[in-house]
């Protein structure tokens, strides 16, 4: 990367001085040393194009993917219909940025803005920006949204994806805004702490389905948010909501949640997207931006940015948020895929990922050991116990390619969704059998 820094070397070094570091490689300590590149590929030079692909091809066969996928935990492996890439792989859409002339970005608004619409029925929202950079991104901004002068305090589920709840706390400390954890009983939320709210709460933020993938009682959660005079903030997997009740339904303010169910590949990580939508009278709360539809002089359809709040904008001292771009190509995939879809079919896609779980984890629940944990209703995800050492049991199932559930302590959360068919969870199922040895 810092060859491509317009500083030279002095300059990097007296940057590096400043923020109390050496050397660049010290600006990646949170990485495991095993995986950070030393020095560059080692190809050799002087090789054709069709040299530097196979070697690079050798490369990356060292990687294992797995063609069964257990696991959940926000990052989900849904089938991907064909024609999402197709669209998406277009040059004047892969290619695009910041459409900021409207009159030769008519294209790339007009994505956006279907994107905002489908992302506004699905959640049951009003209105919705143009997509930030990941679900947990999404949590933290929409909290900072209820943020006023009197009301601050901000109440999490402890049942959401712990790495939401880390983002959410992150911003709040920046901030030095008061954040407050829920308790939880059973896998669920224990209701019974939102009865009392402080007079300074600015919102509650739920997770559902939560991070063990059992249903919250949400509606609850967010007439007890409401009747402290709070917002409420949901957090969705996007594919739930094509059986399930969305959050405009069950009363909540704001929906967030992470869109790379929604066509994207889990590509080791990301890039991902995350979705915003809130009601009306937040509009003006939602950082970055949002794609309106107008008419041009000659009175036909046209596409503009309606509004901009990014911070270059306006004083940094008064930003409300740090939000400075959007993922556009990401929030265009999830547009095509809503689209390829329909209504019909994600509805299809939801009910195929609620039954093939139940069918697992009833197939799991007849072997010695593996019960559930928790016994609320759930959608794709559960919790189950683990008769054998977990990691031992985890090697052993990536040997014969299955990756099984997270390790979450000595437990597994599993994950299903529309592409383990009765056949192949038949198959899984045998393959633990066989691993644990009964």
């Amino acid at each position: 990367m810092g060859s491509y820094l317009p500083s030279t070397r002095d300059e990097q070094q007296q940057m590096l001085e400043a923020i109390g570091l050496k050397e660049l490689k010290d600006l990646f300590v949170d990485v495991p040393r095993e995986v950070l590149l030393k020095d560059s590929v080692d190809i050799k030079p002087g090789l054709s194009e069709m040299g530097v692909r196979q070697e690079m091809e050798k490369i990356a066969a060292k990687n294992t993917v797995f063609q069964t996928v257990l696991r959940g935990a926000g990052a989900y492996d849904h089938h991907i219909p064909a024609i999402v890439s197709t669209v998406t792989a277009k040059e004047e859409f892969l290619t695009t940025y910041t459409p900021y002339q409207a009159e030769i970005s008519q294209g790339v608004l007009q994505s956006i803005f279907e994107y905002q619409t489908m992302i506004c029925e699905l959640t049951g929202m009003d209105v919705s920006n143009a997509s930030v950079y990941d679900g947990a991104s999404a949590a933290a901004e929409a909290v900072m949204m209820t943020q006023t002068r009197s009301r601050e305090r901000v109440y999490v589920a402890s049942t959401a994806h712990p790495e939401v709840i880390e983002t959410i706390r992150t911003y709040c400390w920046g901030r030095e805004v008061p954040f407050e954890l829920i308790p939880q009983k059973d896998g669920l939320l224990d209701l019974s702490a939102l009865e009392n709210l402080p007079g300074d709460t600015a919102c509650v933020y739920v997770q559902q389905p939560n991070f063990y993938g059992l249903f919250e009682q949400a509606e609850q959660a967010a007439n007890l948010a409401h009747q402290a005079g709070a917002k409420a903030v949901m957090g969705v997997y996007p594919i739930s909501l094509g059986i399930c009740a969305s959050p405009g339904e069950l009363g909540y303010d704001i929906a967030v949640g992470e869109g790379q169910p929604l066509g994207i590949p889990m590509s080791w990580g990301g890039p991902y997207l995350g979705f915003m939508a809130a009601r009306k009278d937040m509009m003006r709360m939602l950082p970055g931006r949002i794609a309106g539809e107008t008419k041009d002089k000659q009175g036909r359809r046209a596409y503009v940015l309606t509004l901009q709040a990014r911070e270059q904008h306006i004083r940094r001292e008064k930003a409300s948020s740090n939000v400075c771009t959007n993922q556009a190509l990401c929030a265009m995939t999830a547009a095509v895929y809503m689209a390829a879809m329909g209504p019909q079919g994600m509805a299809e896609v939801a009910q195929l990922c609620y039954e093939g779980a139940h069918y697992f984890a009833d197939e799991l629940g007849k072997l010695k050991g593996f019960g559930r944990v928790h016994t609320a209703d759930f959608f794709n995800e559960f919790l189950t116990h683990c008769p054998m050492d977990v990691r031992q049991f985890e090697a052993e199932m990536a040997r014969r390619g299955i990756l099984c559930g997270l390790t979450v302590d000595d437990k597994l959360l599993w994950c299903v969704t529309e592409k383990m068919d009765k056949q192949a969870i038949d198959e899984v199922i045998a393959v633990i059998r066989e691993v644990s040895g009964q």
